[in-house]
């Protein structure tokens, strides 16, 4: 019988076998059997917001470190503008999408082992995903190093190349704080402790605020002070994070480090590397699409307007994120625990409540269509610019309900490895090409190269993923849940027992 505790009004059911049966046929977890769908959706509703709140301002406040950046820098010059949009949008990009998703490996295999209760081995993951991070934040260094000259051979003039190169080398332990963030991040979500992330991110985000000021106007350190305040910020939520996690208040999950951590760290790297290409071919496809923007006639009008469009969606992105993360651990937990049918449910409740928020922002952008790029300009070209673009962003928001939801179930339920297939094929097989037609042969611009990249990309991923996830057998996903969680968890007791 399993007993049920209130925690923050959240109900959390207790004392399940390690490794559960999952349930039989399409009937719900213990927990809620006998009660209505309503009841039902509410008793889900609770526990995805109690990850997806939390999350959404933690990655909004992310989000808004670089914006702050960029905007400090924005009043030193059009060059520094230039130098750290291109270093943020190109050089981290690059690197920052293939991290993330590497890291979110971690949602896959402690999302499981928590919902298994084999607590100990969220402590052995964590150290495994700082290894392989580390390693790979090495390899992606020259990147980096060598940044001015690849952003020339990308046809940046030689100025801005060079101030580039400048500011590439001084973001350089930024990119190291990835390594150790993204899988703090990811393990303390698990364990549904995502409020401390929130808290932590806003009062970093204080923080960056003061120290910009302070780098670039009262020490005059100008650029690179810019530059150096992203690192200082982003380090500081690792050391406040490590902190949390290592001094006592995961006790459970936490055990110290330890040599297992290089046990089956190659089946940890080929789950990683799954996860990476799977987030990051979806992270790079924008970053393209503006790149592309900038060898068009007239680029300048068009870089400008499509980039405020993409700041919109960024910002609106960030909600999707948070859902991409609650669902996530919601189906992971659920796969762990056996209950098949509750991973189900949880897509359901997830979709549901992401769609509705992505059709609210659509209709907002459609009523403001001539007025929400006053926002960022005043030029009369760039707002009708803007304008004849809104339309696809109101799309490219709906698809935002949809899709981050759906890649965060596979996430859950470690199906990386062929979604990041599925990835490939819609994003650079089909949307890209179709994307590039559009845009020079058909000659529409902008406005064709975003419209086949959204047709061709984002919605044919979009339809695939929903048919996959509709037509998955979910009882023998919990039954996949099960072995996986044995599987790695008698790889690490070979292990301690070889000690």
């Amino acid at each position: 019988m399993d007993r049920e505790e209130k925690e923050d009004g959240v109900v959390l059911v207790l004392d399940r076998p390690l490794l559960a049966e999952p349930s039989t046929g399409n009937s719900p977890p213990a927990y809620v059997q006998g009660k209505s769908l309503a009841s039902r959706v509410w008793i889900e509703t609770k526990k995805l917001w109690r990850i997806v709140g939390p999350a959404i301002v933690a990655r909004i406040a992310s989000f808004s470190m670089n914006v702050i950046t960029q905007a400090f820098a924005g009043h030193l010059g059009d060059n520094e503008l230039a130098a750290i949009s291109i270093v943020n949008n190109v050089i981290i990009g690059l690197s920052f999408g293939l991290l993330l998703g590497m890291a979110s490996a971690l949602e896959t295999l402690c999302g499981q082992a928590f919902g298994a209760k084999r607590y100990p081995m969220l402590g052995i993951y964590l150290q495994r995903s700082w290894i392989v991070l580390f390693i790979c934040c090495i390899l992606l260094s020259p990147i980096y190093v060598f940044a001015s000259p690849i952003l020339k051979l990308l046809g940046q003039t030689d100025e801005v190349s060079e101030l580039s190169g400048v500011v590439s080398l001084w973001v350089l332990p930024l990119h190291f704080s990835y390594a150790f963030f993204f899988p703090l991040q990811r393990f303390v979500q698990s364990q549904l402790k995502n409020f401390v992330t929130l808290w932590m991110s806003l009062v970093v985000l204080v923080i960056h605020t003061l120290i910009s000021w302070i780098f670039v106007y009262v020490l005059d350190f100008g650029i690179v002070g810019a530059a150096v305040t992203l690192g200082i910020s982003w380090w500081l939520l690792v050391f406040m994070l490590l902190v949390y996690v290592t001094c006592g208040w995961c006790p459970l999950s936490w055990h110290g480090l330890s040599m297992e951590a290089f046990s089956g760290l190659w089946e940890f790297v080929k789950l990683s590397t799954s996860s990476g290409v799977m987030l990051c071919l979806e992270f790079w496809y924008y970053k393209i699409l503006i790149v592309m923007t900038g060898y068009l006639p007239d680029s300048t009008l068009a870089v400008d307007a499509l980039s405020i469009c993409m700041t919109v969606n960024g910002w609106e992105f960030m909600i999707h994120l948070g859902f991409l993360a609650g669902v996530g651990v919601r189906v992971a937990n659920e796969l762990g625990a056996g209950n098949g049918q509750a991973a189900k449910f949880a897509t359901k409740v997830a979709v549901a409540e992401s769609s509705f928020i992505s059709l609210f922002f659509c209709v907002l952008i459609i009523a403001l269509h001539d007025k929400f790029g006053y926002i960022f300009t005043s030029s009369t070209d760039v707002l009708l610019a803007v304008d004849h673009l809104s339309y696809l962003l109101a799309i490219t928001i709906i698809l935002n309900g949809i899709q981050p939801v759906l890649s965060g179930v596979a996430i859950g339920s470690g199906w990386q490895a062929w979604v990041a297939y599925v990835n490939l094929f819609c994003y650079y097989i089909v949307g890209l090409p179709l994307g590039i037609v559009l845009g020079w042969v058909a000659d529409y611009g902008v406005l064709g190269m975003w419209a086949g990249m959204i047709l061709g990309g984002t919605l044919v991923q979009t339809v695939i993923l929903a048919i996959i996830a509709t037509r998955r057998d979910w009882e023998n996903e919990a039954l996949a849940a099960g072995r996986r969680v044995k599987k790695w968890s008698t790889q690490d007791n070979q292990a301690e027992g070889q000690q």
